[in-house]
């Protein structure tokens, strides 16, 4: 079978260090672009050019049949530290690829989005088609980053958004600023988990499952009437997974783990409906949060020791910015 090609924009971050060589393993050939702020830890087969997107001209991007944009800022501290390169690189880049894409003649784009567009729920389960309202940067950047690629959008281009929860689990370029991941991390090192507040929802999603939604609208044919879609392994309480990671812990290491509750208002509440996925995609969260803690507990070997800037999203945001 002849092979389709993708380009992974952002290829070098948490996502498409584990995303790019799964792609490439099931038929794909890939290709990537990054700036490598954290980073390359592609496979060397994987081809990569270390380049500032904005760069990118349509000839760059002629003749493959798919991009995926999992660039821009990953997170809240990051657009909280400086909004006006959140929007930057959430907003007007997506929109500024999506436009030379339809130059170029690329037939699809897919977007990655958070879950973080819901912004405050009152324990209702969102689906797509609920009205989102959010006041905080990031989830405003990445909303907009949607509208931008919709826009474009006709019968010679297509576009999907993946409304994604908060990915967990281990990846090459790691990162312990992620739910699961800084309980894990915490739990081990101070035998202790502090929580914002206990009783806020957040979709979680695990690298597996991201793969599978990925994969599966990458070989779907026919993308129309999808545009945004809930990708999620599962919903959970913060205070919910706060105790299946000390239990977990408690069970590897053989010593208590802590939980205490700062019980801090928090206006980001959110838990979300995977049926689109399922219904368009043959999408189905698998993943749980104990399988999540095995892939992390199988590789703490290549996180540890734990305080590496590297593993923080806004330590080495916060230095690039300093130099720019």
């Amino acid at each position: 079978m002849e092979k389709k090609r993708v380009l992974i924009l952002g290829a070098c971050g948490f996502v498409g260090s584990f995303l790019s060589p799964y792609l490439q393993q099931n038929n794909w050939d890939v290709e990537a672009v990054d700036l490598c702020w954290f980073g390359n830890y592609l496979d060397e087969n994987i081809p990569l050019t270390q380049k500032d997107i904005f760069d990118l001209k349509a000839d760059d991007l002629r003749g493959f049949d798919n991009i995926i944009f999992l660039a821009g800022l990953s997170n809240d501290p990051m657009a909280e530290f400086s909004p006006k390169d959140n929007f930057i690189y959430n907003t007007a880049m997506p929109a500024y690829i999506g436009y030379m894409a339809k130059e170029a003649g690329v037939k699809r784009m897919m977007f990655a989005s958070s879950c973080s567009v819901y912004g405050f729920t009152h324990n209702q389960t969102f689906t797509e088609d609920n009205i989102t309202i959010c006041d905080y940067p990031y989830g405003v950047s990445k909303l907009q980053g949607e509208k931008s690629l919709l826009a474009l959008a006709d019968e010679n281009f297509s576009v999907v958004c993946f409304r994604q929860g908060t990915v967990s689990g281990y990846s090459p370029r790691m990162r312990l600023d992620l739910a699961i991941n800084t309980m894990f991390w915490h739990a081990i090192e101070d035998k202790e988990i502090q929580l914002s507040n206990n009783k806020i929802w957040r979709p979680i999603l695990g690298t597996e499952d991201l793969c599978r939604a990925y994969l599966l609208a990458l070989n779907k044919e026919d993308w129309t009437d999808i545009g945004t879609v809930n990708i999620s392994s599962f919903n959970s309480t913060i205070g919910d997974l706060a105790e299946e990671v000390a239990s977990f812990v408690e069970e590897k290491f053989g010593y208590k783990v802590a939980i205490y509750n700062k019980g801090i208002q928090d206006y980001r509440n959110y838990k979300v409906s995977t049926e689109k996925a399922a219904n368009l995609l043959g999408y189905e969260g698998k993943e749980t949060c104990g399988g999540i803690l095995e892939d992390l507990y199988k590789n703490i070997d290549k996180f540890t020791p734990f305080n590496q800037e590297r593993f923080f999203n806004i330590q080495v945001f916060q230095k690039i910015m300093q130099t720019v």
